[in-house]
């Protein structure tokens, strides 16, 4: 594997979540696979899990770690080409890429959307840049569209704690006072339409997410009809996708005070088949999800953080062995 970005890198998922499996067993069965191998990690933006449980992978491994905080720790970057470079911005990625490469064996990239123009996010630009400059496999620890290691992670924890064969998975949208990316929501739709598992979405109108993540799922604008019998209630924030409006591309739709009733509380975990609750985070308590749902015996918040460490170590492992 020379890139992960989408769950189709991954290739057969029975075989991902056995090999996942069995590093959870014995996290350092392989640590003989990175020893002398370094993994360089590029952050665009903040991070807790991706930073902790990619670093541990690593360490799982046997590799050497380099972390770089580029609004942080490096010259600011410019993106585009064409570009006159007499602002702020004192280097161009398309050097300061190769150059990276040349101290590295493997390259993770986090790197959010801008939320202002829909085309350049989707493009996923920032990411094929270090793919095609780098010259070292590269893969996502979140970018502009896509989330695949949290998304691995979800599938992981829902295989471990599911009671039904094919449980009822639904994502939820839920108020925010910010706009957010539809990166975790997209990659959530990817890798459930790609299991074996009854996938619902459910949005206000006007939050319809990118049909090439939603493919063949349900999409249900009643929140109450999509809760009904659910087994996994993934609750997540995301701005308006601009589907079919583009103008509106990164924007809040609604004044979230009058969006409220979207919170997952305990009358909405009753109308579902006692669901287990799901949410990346870090979360916004009392609007994303009450205090009583998060903090229940239900809630999978933190082994789903937890298995952060390992869906990256699986993919790290991937990637190692394809440098041999």
């Amino acid at each position: 594997m020379k890139s992960f970005l989408n769950v189709q890198d991954l290739g057969d998922l029975g075989r991902a979540l056995a090999e996942a499996q069995e590093i959870k067993r014995d996290r350092y069965k392989f640590e003989q696979l990175g020893r002398n191998k370094t993994l360089l990690m590029v952050f665009f933006n903040n991070s807790l899990r991706t930073r902790l449980s990619t670093q541990k992978a690593a360490l799982n491994l046997g590799m050497n770690v380099i972390v770089l905080d580029v609004n942080a720790g490096a010259w600011k970057l410019e993106t585009e080409r064409g570009v006159i470079m007499d602002g702020d911005k004192s280097e161009h990625l398309l050097e300061a890429i190769p150059v990276m490469g040349s101290y590295c064996d493997v390259i993770g990239i986090r790197s959010f959307a801008g939320l202002t123009d829909r085309a350049y996010d989707y493009a996923e630009t920032v990411f094929n840049q270090f793919v095609q400059y780098s010259g070292r496999p590269v893969f996502a620890m979140e970018t502009a569209t896509v989330h695949p290691l949290q998304a691995f992670a979800d599938l992981i924890t829902i295989e471990e704690h599911k009671k039904v064969a094919r449980p009822k998975v639904v994502l939820t949208w839920a108020p925010h006072p910010r706009s957010l990316p539809q990166a975790v929501p997209n990659s959530f739709a990817q890798w459930m339409n790609a299991a074996d598992v009854d996938f619902v979405i459910t949005q206000p109108e006007g939050y319809e997410l990118d049909p090439a993540f939603v493919q063949g799922a349900r999409v249900e604008y009643d929140q109450m009809k999509a809760f009904e019998g659910a087994d996994f209630i993934y609750a997540k924030n995301w701005s308006c996708p601009g589907v079919t409006s583009p103008e509106d591309y990164g924007k809040i739709l609604h004044d979230y005070h009058t969006m409220m009733h979207w919170t997952v509380d305990a009358e909405h975990m009753s109308w579902t088949n006692n669901a287990h609750f799901m949410h990346c985070l870090p979360v916004r308590r009392n609007m994303i999800v009450t205090d009583d749902v998060i903090e229940a015996p239900t809630s999978l918040v933190i082994p789903e953080a937890a298995n952060r460490e390992i869906s990256a170590t699986v993919v790290l492992k991937r990637i190692l062995e394809s440098l041999k």
